[in-house]
C-alpha cells in the first residue's frame, strides 16, 4: 500500500486547509484588503505547501528508497536521513 495512501485522511485534511486559506485570500482580495494583509495570507499558504510538499518527499524517501529508522545499511540510513534533513531545510 503506498504511503499515500496510508495517510489519506491526514493529507486530504492539510490539502483542505490550504483550500480553506486560498478562500481567505480571495475573500481578502474581493473585500479590498490591505496589500499587507494579501501577502501575509499569500505568505502561510506558500508556507503550508512547502510543509506538504516535505512530508510527501519525506514519506517518498522513507518508503521507496531508505528508511532511516530501518535501514540496515548504516551508511544509507545516514544518507536517507542526511537527505530528509536537507529536503525540510531547503523547503521551509
Amino acid at each position: 500500500m503506498s504511503h499515500t495512501v496510508r495517510e489519506k485522511a491526514k493529507l486530504l485534511a492539510r490539502v483542505r486547509r490550504l483550500k480553506g486559506q486560498m478562500e481567505a485570500v480571495e475573500r481578502a482580495l474581493e473585500a479590498e484588503a490591505p496589500c499587507g494583509e494579501v501577502l501575509n495570507l499569500v505568505a502561510s499558504i506558500r508556507g503550508a505547501v512547502s510543509g506538504l510538499t516535505a512530508e510527501l518527499i519525506e514519506d517518498h524517501v522513507r518508503e521507496h528508497l531508505a528508511d532511516p529508522d530501518k535501514d540496515a545499511d548504516p551508511d544509507r540510513a545516514r544518507g536517507a536521513a542526511e537527505l530528509i534533513e536537507a529536503i525540510r531545510t531547503y523547503l521551509k
